[in-house]
């Protein structure tokens, strides 16, 4: 009712806190908890991939752990050993050098574990700073940038292996034999060194791409357009505000990369552009073992199922782990 001062008469019982009775007849439908917490738990209800994790985390153990526990170095020829099935002296048996292949299958996935991670790292960062800037100034700058992403898409990936050894060969080894090298680079030689620049120059393009696509979307939300009338700066805009929400999409398309990269150094490795020799890599040993494939087939089967279980395991994981970020799939 409208009282003489033009000012509404609201009765007090209105606004009196909720008895407890009150509060027990509203059904919560779902509680309130935080966006990683709710992908954790949508993650941890997937059974397929949360057994990838668990096998990817056992095959990390084997990997670093095996070679430290193993009586056998990667290299170490052992006489009157040579082409031994598998068995309580060596679990995996011996290649035709009596070297025990469990120690090099081990230091193979730990080769192939290193590539993926180190070529996930640096595939986000270039990705996510190409794509990023494409995405927030648009215009001629993104038409350029996104042309220059289709010319590398174009390039075949065992040329530039081949030629990066060929020209990086001299003065790898002219570094190495200064004798001012630090350990790892020697030890990783030509082959990988060539794996490593190639995942840099050439498998960045998706990642760029998926962020460009996300940047397009959240530069036209509110809080950016109020971050650049409080007169931030496209540097911090691009890092504070657009990558971080990003993030859900990085990290997937960052998990799916590592298996990528891990085939493509056991595929270069197998055709023997890989690791050099006596450095064990799970392709280099797959390849090694075609020779007696009928007479040893052990030598091929333990490199094989593992470079398999590897990229299984990532992939899967991979998979339930968009599945879990992606908000659209909260209700399935």
């Amino acid at each position: 009712m409208l009282d003489t001062n033009n000012t509404y008469d609201i009765e007090k019982e209105l606004f009196l806190p909720a008895t407890d009775e009150e509060k027990a007849t509203i059904e919560t439908m779902r509680p309130s908890i935080s966006y990683w917490r709710d992908a954790w738990n949508r993650l941890k209800a997937n059974k397929v991939a949360m057994g990838g994790l668990v096998v990817i985390i056992l095959i990390f153990i084997a990997a670093i752990l095996g070679p430290i526990l193993s009586p056998y170095s990667y290299d170490q020829i052992n006489k009157g050993c040579e082409n031994l099935a598998p068995n309580s002296q060596f679990i995996f048996g011996t290649d035709s050098l009596g070297r025990d292949l469990f120690t090099r299958t081990m230091i193979g996935a730990r080769i192939s574990l290193s590539v993926g991670l180190v070529a996930a790292a640096m595939i986000s960062v270039i990705g996510i700073i190409y794509g990023a800037v494409s995405g927030f100034f648009g215009g001629w700058v993104d038409i350029v940038m996104m042309r220059i992403v289709d010319v590398i898409y174009s390039i075949p990936t065992i040329l530039i292996v081949i030629l990066l050894q060929v020209v990086l060969k001299s003065p790898i080894e002219k570094f190495v034999n200064s004798g001012n090298a630090p350990t790892f680079v020697s030890g990783l030689g030509v082959g990988l060194i060539s794996i490593f620049v190639v995942l840099a120059l050439l498998y960045w393009v998706d990642m760029a791409r998926i962020v460009r696509g996300q940047v397009l979307t959240i530069k036209e939300q509110e809080y950016v357009m109020a971050a650049k009338v409080l007169g931030a700066n496209n540097k911090s805009i691009i890092f504070k505000h657009l990558i971080p929400n990003c993030i859900g999409q990085i990290i997937v398309i960052a998990t799916l990369k590592i298996p990528e990269a891990i085939f493509a150094e056991s595929f270069l490795s197998f055709i023997g552009l890989g690791v050099s020799s006596p450095m064990a890599s799970l392709g280099s040993l797959s390849q090694s073992a075609l020779k007696g494939i009928y007479s040893y087939p052990y030598m091929l089967i333990f490199p094989a199922a593992t470079i398999s279980l590897i990229i299984l395991s990532f992939n899967l994981f991979g998979d339930g782990l968009r599945d879990a970020l992606d908000p659209r799939m909260k209700n399935k």
